[in-house]
């Protein structure tokens, strides 16, 4: 999730990434998204096991933020909202 005013990003996990965005994107999750205004879904990455997605999100939220916006505009170059997708 980032948030397109400033390039403030979070990473989370979840079972149901639809439902998350929505939480997220209407303000039904209280922290730091709402706090940031992080609502845009930017990037994703897709696990058969939680154990993997759950490695991951680690090892994503101890990278640079240089690296974290290398990895989107790799995949999302202009940043789009991908939330779409799923409607």
């Amino acid at each position: 999730m980032a948030s397109k005013k400033n390039g403030t990003t979070y990473i989370g996990v979840t079972n149901d990434l639809s439902r998350r965005v929505y939480e997220h994107r209407n303000g039904l999750v209280e922290g730091f998204t709402s706090k940031y205004k992080v609502n845009n879904l930017v990037y994703y990455e897709t696990f058969e096991d939680i154990r993997y997605a759950i490695q991951r999100e680690k090892q994503l939220k101890n990278w640079h933020r240089e690296w974290k916006k290398n990895l989107i505009e790799k995949e999302n170059p202009e940043w789009k909202d991908l939330y779409d997708l799923f409607y």
